[in-house]
């Protein structure tokens, strides 16, 4: 049976970079993840400028590390240099199938993870990408590490396979703009890899960086002001004035 798509997140990198992000809110999108870095050495030169224009735009950033098999330190070191993420943004590896090299292990995206996480201040909260990859190196087992983390499951097909970690996914990527189901364009910047979330608009944005629903601040109160005179037959007028019941002036005159 087909899972309904909910198409809410889009992933970029320069290889097909947002041209108007008022278009991509306009078309409902809460969320961008961004390529930041790969491997221990690049950055993706195109992410800072696409950051700001996003953020301008009122849509949700989150920076993605493509991980590869050299050491872990040194891809934990280029993604904090370079990405930096606030705690209002997203933080995600990606772990898939490196077609140019060597991949991560398991215990080394723990490692990563652990590492990004702990310098952060952020435990928990790190979103793991994948899709062929996670099912093959965990398989049928529970690993309670994975398990405590989002899942970003990759999966070009009309109703996707949860590996056995999770119960389900937290997004869904249906296509990469060409293989899978529809949409596959996005106004403001064409075929991209898009992402479904079968939540509220209002839930994906208040849950985005950390995972777990943030309580939305309340509105604050409108200041009040009074001014009080005390006039009497006999003896001196006094004056107070007050904003929100607190006396910040009185004269006797």
């Amino acid at each position: 049976m087909a899972e309904p798509i909910k198409a809410m997140v889009v992933d970029l990198s320069h290889w097909d970079p947002a041209q108007d992000y008022n278009k991509v809110a306009d078309a409902g999108i809460v969320g961008v993840i961004y390529k930041a870095t790969e491997g221990s050495g690049y950055q993706d030169p195109t992410y800072v400028d696409q950051q700001q224009a996003a953020r301008r735009a009122g849509v949700k950033w989150g920076a993605y590390h493509f991980a590869n098999g050299e050491s872990v330190s040194s891809q934990v070191n280029n993604f904090l240099k370079f990405a930096s993420p606030d705690p209002d943004e997203l933080f995600c590896l990606d772990w898939e199938d490196n077609p140019s090299g060597s991949k991560m292990s398991l215990p080394q995206v723990k490692e990563w993870i652990t590492k990004v996480e702990d310098a952060l201040q952020r435990p928990g909260e790190c979103v793991i990408y994948g899709g062929n990859t996670i099912k093959e190196a965990v398989g049928d087992n529970i690993d309670p590490f994975m398990a405590a983390r989002r899942l970003w499951l990759c999966q070009y097909a009309s109703a996707p396979v949860i590996p056995a970690c999770w119960e389900t996914y937290w997004l869904w990527q249906f296509t990469d703009g060409q293989v899978g189901p529809s949409p596959h364009t996005i106004a403001g910047i064409g075929p991209c890899d898009i992402n479904s979330y079968q939540g509220t608009a209002s839930e994906l944005a208040a849950e985005w960086a950390s995972g777990t629903l943030q309580p939305v601040p309340p509105e604050p109160e409108p200041e009040t002001a009074s001014v009080h005179f005390n006039l009497q037959t006999s003896g001196p007028v006094q004056i107070t004035i007050a904003v929100n019941g607190e006396v910040l002036y009185g004269i006797e005159a």
